[in-house]
């Protein structure tokens, strides 16, 4: 088994809790390290979060995204494993086809129940409740062309309350985002699949 640390690129594009359990996760890991993270708006709070943490941050654009640029970045960097983290664009091709099988995605429900287009953050978890459903968790899984489609790796369930709201849904799905998302990374990269 190859031993070198595998270089880890984290897509966010909001607040960056889970980018910077990622980072401290991985700051004494021997099987992988967070290399840079990206994100598609210049405003978001990953930006400042992950920079004071020492962590290269690169602002792109659709365009850019789409264009192969953002490629060009992962490949100029040696990046090995793609992490999604809040991010809400879909992959193009160019990096599907280069990263096969080396992205992955956290979507906070238990797929295939609640995900596509549309289907993330409080619009997963007002469904949850509204459809009244007794356990909500967390899907880890492979990266593809379609939306919340990819083979699935990893999943963690909680259990509803009849007094759980959305809000308060989101809690307990946080928890488990942070408690599983980069283990099961981290067992990815342990096991060589990458």
């Amino acid at each position: 088994m190859d031993n070198t640390i595998k270089k880890l690129a984290i897509f966010a594009s909001g607040k960056g809790t889970n980018a910077q359990n990622f980072i401290s996760f991985f700051s004494k890991n021997r099987y992988g390290k967070v290399s840079i993270i990206l994100t598609d708006r210049k405003d978001a709070p990953v930006i400042e979060r992950c920079e004071k943490l020492g962590v290269k941050v690169v602002v792109f654009s659709t365009e850019e995204l789409n264009n192969g640029i953002v490629l060009e970045i992962l490949e100029r960097e040696k990046i090995d494993f793609i992490v999604l983290a809040g991010f809400l664009k879909m992959i193009p091709l160019d990096i599907l086809e280069r990263y096969h099988n080396h992205i992955v995605n956290i979507h906070p429900s238990l797929l295939p129940r609640y995900g596509g287009r549309g289907m993330y953050g409080m619009n997963v978890h007002r469904a949850v409740i509204e459809n009244q459903e007794k356990e909500s968790g967390i899907t880890i899984h492979r990266v593809s062309e379609i939306c919340d489609d990819g083979a699935i790796i990893f999943q963690a369930s909680v259990r509803i309350d009849s007094t759980d709201t959305p809000e308060s849904l989101a809690s307990k799905i946080s928890q488990l985002e942070m408690e599983h998302y980069p283990r099961v990374v981290e067992s990815l990269l342990k096991i060589d699949v990458i």
